[in-house]
């Protein structure tokens, strides 16, 4: 097997910041390393200098694609100051360092060299299906263009999602919905308040009204109680203006049982006609009982690999499982990965060399389960 640390470091060393992207260059670094151990690889640009790469390695047929995904983009540094640079790929006292050293590309170093060594043995009757994606960060769209280009396995018997986790799987998240709402008004003066119609009075008391707008839902068994949060607010040009328009955008986070297009509408009633509404993403959550088969495999192998029985987790970040389980027949879902959840996003970002190493190990094992050895 390929070294996975070595594999997470020179992904690390491409910058892959989003916005603006540029995530080609880590997925042809992916789909070359790939492609010389025999995997079939394609890529899909979502826009210049940002593709995604779909690379699968076919079995005989006869049983579904296992379907392994991960995301080859990451956040902004953010302002604070690093005391390393981020896209160094330095390995110092045992951790991994640099931004997506946790979320996500020591997941998705570990199942390349994963999908590497079983290149040298694989003769399944499941084909392995590798889906690294572009874009997730700001909502799914890689994902997203790879579903509507129809070149997805039509089914999978199921999918595991290589986001951070410390390698304890975890079997649901949350939906994500957010919205863009909008007031108009009429600019005046701002000596002559009367004179004109204030947007930003219209928006601040539409943004409050929501704050307690899940305050009497119940909590859901595994993922808790739907949330919201209204996350900017953005009005007028001029203190000495009265504002035509305010706009502020909204998070809402969901649990099932929690349908969006109702959840929008009961939204739209509450702010009112004076507030425009439109959905800026919609993404379903998951989740995966802890008994359904594949999941009590995974659980029973995670058991033995790890000498300890695992503890399922449920988390409120949304994944490419959004998009990627209705495309591939809503097959039975795991998020399992190496990077520390706590890690996601934050200034100083590592993750622990021996948790890449773990988790390499643990797809292999998976794959050759879902073979049946």
């Amino acid at each position: 097997m390929p070294d996975p640390v070595k594999i997470a470091t020179d992904l690390i060393c491409l910058d892959t910041i989003n916005p603006p992207g540029g995530e080609e260059a880590a997925a042809r670094y992916l789909g070359d390393l790939l492609a010389q151990r025999g995997l079939a690889t394609e890529y899909y640009q979502l826009e210049p200098h940002r593709s995604g790469l779909v690379a699968t390695l076919a079995g005989t047929g006869g049983r579904p694609a296992l379907v392994f995904t991960g995301h080859l983009d990451t956040v902004p540094l953010g302002n604070a100051a690093w005391s390393f640079g981020p896209h160094c790929g330095e390995v110092k006292d045992g951790r991994l360092l640099g931004r997506g050293a946790s979320d996500m590309k020591s997941g998705v170093a570990a199942m390349a060299a994963a999908a590497a060594a079983l290149a040298e043995e694989w003769a399944g009757e499941a084909d392995l299906v590798f889906v690294f994606t572009a874009a997730e960060e700001t909502g799914c769209q890689g994902a997203e263009q790879m579903a509507a280009g129809g070149k997805l396995p039509a089914q999978a018997g199921a999918l595991l999602v290589a986001e951070p986790t410390n390698n304890v799987p975890f079997l649901g998240h949350k939906g994500a919905l957010w919205l863009e709402a909008t007031a108009r008004g009429k600019s005046a003066h701002g000596s002559m308040p009367d004179m004109g119609d204030n947007a930003i009075y219209k928006a601040a008391r539409a943004a409050a009204g929501l704050e307690q707008l899940f305050a009497e839902a119940p909590a859901h068994t595994q993922l808790g109680k739907p949330t919201v949060n209204v996350g900017t607010f953005h009005g007028g040009s001029k203190i000495n203006m009265v504002p035509d328009q305010a706009v502020f955008q909204v998070d809402l986070r969901t649990v099932p049982g929690v349908e969006h297009d109702e959840l929008f509408a009961r939204v739209a009633g509450q702010l009112g006609p004076d507030i425009a509404l439109e959905r800026l993403i919609d993404l379903p959550g998951f989740l995966t009982p802890a008994e359904e088969p594949w999941a009590a495999r995974v659980l029973a192998l995670l058991e033995r690999e790890q000498g300890r029985p695992p503890q399922p987790g449920y988390v409120n970040y949304f994944t490419d499982a959004s998009v990627l389980r209705p495309a591939l027949g809503n097959p039975p879902t795991v998020i399992l990965g190496p990077g520390l959840p706590g890690q996601a996003h934050q200034t100083n970002e590592f993750c622990e060399t021996a948790k890449i190493v773990e988790a390499a190990g643990l797809y292999l094992a998976l794959a050759r389960e879902w073979q049946g050895r």
